[in-house]
């Protein structure tokens, strides 16, 4: 698997498992609408340092990107996104691209790494607990969950 820093070209093999990830309502506070433009400048903001993971024919397998959390004085907290197609997940794809974003992040600067809003029963959840995040707090029956009604979102971080 080689991670690498993405390019516009890679938003077409992005958008699939984007649209499918958010669309089905259960891991992210995007709206399950978002047309695949407004995806795009969200995902792919020249803000924002992208990331995709691919295999060995090319395919992407998983998307991240890290920008600053917050402005100014406190720029340097990094907020991150982190998307695995759901079809390859399972694999260790997630884990190795946090891994390498981790790193990338603190190479860059950043003096920490803080989630705004992981809903609490998203898997990943325990990858990001394994890597080292706490939980700094959960907002009570902030997510509409589409199965499991109102859940809460966590507040997660990981000094880098």
């Amino acid at each position: 698997m080689l991670i690498r820093e993405a390019v516009a070209e890679d938003w077409p093999r992005i958008w699939p498992f984007w649209h499918r990830i958010v669309a089905a309502g259960e891991t992210y506070t995007w709206d399950r609408d978002t047309s695949e433009e407004a995806a795009r400048s969200l995902w792919m903001s020249p803000a924002k340092r992208v990331y995709v993971a691919e295999d060995e024919t090319g395919a992407v397998l998983a998307s991240a990107y890290v920008t600053p959390n917050y402005g100014g004085p406190a720029a340097r907290v990094a907020n991150a996104a982190f998307m695995v197609d759901p079809d390859r997940g399972g694999r260790g794809i997630g884990r190795a691209l946090a891994e390498h974003v981790l790193a990338a992040a603190a190479a860059d600067g950043y003096r920490a790494m803080v989630f705004n809003a992981v809903v609490e029963t998203n898997p990943a959840v325990r990858l990001w607990t394994s890597l080292g995040f706490t939980i700094l707090g959960t907002v009570p029956d902030a997510y509409d969950h589409p199965r499991q009604g109102r859940v809460g979102l966590h507040i997660m971080y990981k000094a880098l």
